[in-house]
């Protein structure tokens, strides 16, 4: 099992990789026709909407407890294989 700070670390990583893979894909969208840049566009907010409640709940496990930190870690890990799913399933559309 991971530590509290161990945990936090890892989504920072996750939320620099996401940042990352969406400014690619960011850059991408700009490239495509009119009609469906809007759809990619669409996309990216939703990814970027996810990616903001994965923040929100990185901040509640930095000020939880020592203890307290475990009961959010299941939504936590829920988000973020909801983040992953949308990032694939993204970047299946943008190729």
């Amino acid at each position: 099992m991971k530590s509290k700070e161990e945990f936090i670390q890892m989504l920072h990583a996750k939320i620099d990789e996401w940042d990352t893979e969406i400014d690619r894909l960011s850059a991408k969208a700009a490239m495509v026709e009119a009609e469906s840049r809007e759809d990619y566009y669409q996309q990216i907010a939703e990814m970027k909407a996810k990616r903001s409640q994965i923040n929100e709940k990185l901040e509640k496990v930095r000020q939880s407890g020592e203890n307290a930190w475990e009961d959010l870690k299941s939504g936590i890990d829920l988000a973020l294989e909801s983040m992953n799913e949308a990032l694939r399933s993204a970047a299946s559309r943008f190729k």
